[in-house]
């Protein structure tokens, strides 16, 4: 018995926001540079009556349209934007797909490690005969915890979705886990209002970051550097464990797909660890950090591109928000 990853439908809403929209709103900024740099160059962005429940549901509809939704037996939606506190948006959204009621559904909140740990547990209920078909959803709406006057995190995220469809085969393809926590970063990247602990506050403190841009504590405040240095230090270790772990070299991947921050972490990354470039994927040009659902949307570009295949060995690879991490290798 073993798992696979069947399909993906991805979603993106229709919005969009350009470096030379940004350039102007802001009046400063150069769109190339931003480009260069991060190598993005536009990014979709939610609607405001558009929620991550919403993305999801577009992106289910997609990878559902050739296939009998009557047989999924688990949903489990990554997201750290839900619809409500409660109910769970995973459980609106079996009522809203028409899937059966005897099946499972849940939330879980996880940033950039999320498509990692879902495939985990995806993999899990169906090794253990609880599912046989697992929709695994990532959806987030990052736009939304950004103010308005805070460029820095502006140019970086876009919202999206992912819906990937998880089957039980006859032989494994979702191979050996790396996983990983460190809740001391939790200050690097946060929203820190808006929880039970310290609820949203009206006319809450303007702050100036860094870079010069205003944020408050009722938005998303992340430290740039710290991240940086967090990322540099656990990724390749990350990295290397899951080869060990896999006894796999990196001659026997065929392809290496990291979660999608920026451009610039990811060619560093790249070149610290030896990845090949032409087995390295960056696709975040339109779209933008989407959390969670940026592995799915480029393994989902790298199949429709053919830079994979069926047979193909690929080493997923997510990290973030938490600080969480994961790693895994797959075979199409």
């Amino acid at each position: 018995m073993g798992a696979r990853i069947k399909s993906i439908g991805v979603y993106l809403p229709g919005k969009v926001v350009t470096n030379e929209q940004l350039a102007i709103e802001f009046s400063r900024g150069e769109p190339d540079k931003i480009e260069n740099k991060l190598g993005i160059k536009e990014r979709h962005i939610a609607s405001e009556s558009e929620t991550a429940g919403d993305l999801a549901f577009h992106a289910c509809e997609k990878v559902l349209k050739n296939f009998d939704r009557q047989k999924v037996d688990m949903l489990i939606l990554c997201t750290q934007t839900p619809d409500y506190f409660l109910p769970t948006t995973a459980c609106l959204l079996q009522h809203r797909l028409n899937l059966r009621n005897d099946m499972g559904a849940f939330d879980f909140n996880l940033g950039s490690s999320g498509f990692i740990y879902g495939l985990a547990m995806a993999k899990s209920f169906i090794n253990t005969g609880i599912a046989s078909n697992v929709l695994m959803l990532t959806s987030d709406t990052y736009s939304k915890y950004i103010h308005p006057k805070d460029l820095a995190n502006k140019i970086i995220f876009g919202d999206g979705a992912a819906a990937i469809l998880i089957e039980r085969t006859s032989r494994e393809h979702i191979f050996e886990y790396v996983l990983g926590t460190d809740g001391r970063g939790k200050d690097n990247l946060i929203v820190p209002n808006g929880g039970l602990r310290t609820p949203s506050k009206f006319n809450a403190e303007e702050k100036l970051n860094k870079a010069g841009d205003v944020y408050t504590d009722n938005n998303l405040f992340m430290n740039g550097p710290e991240i940086f240095n967090f990322t540099m230090d656990a990724v390749p270790s990350l990295f290397e464990q899951c080869m060990t772990k896999n006894g796999s070299s990196i001659s026997e991947i065929d392809f290496v797909i990291f979660h999608q921050p920026n451009k610039f972490i990811l060619e560093y990354l790249r070149n610290k660890i030896g990845i090949p470039e032409e087995k390295f994927y960056n696709n975040i040009l339109y779209t933008g950090n989407t959390v969670s659902a940026t592995i799915p949307i480029a393994y989902a570009d790298a199949l429709k591109n053919e830079q994979i295949a069926p047979g193909s060995k690929v080493l997923l690879c997510g990290f973030g928000v938490g600080y969480s991490w994961g790693a895994v290798v797959v075979e199409v």
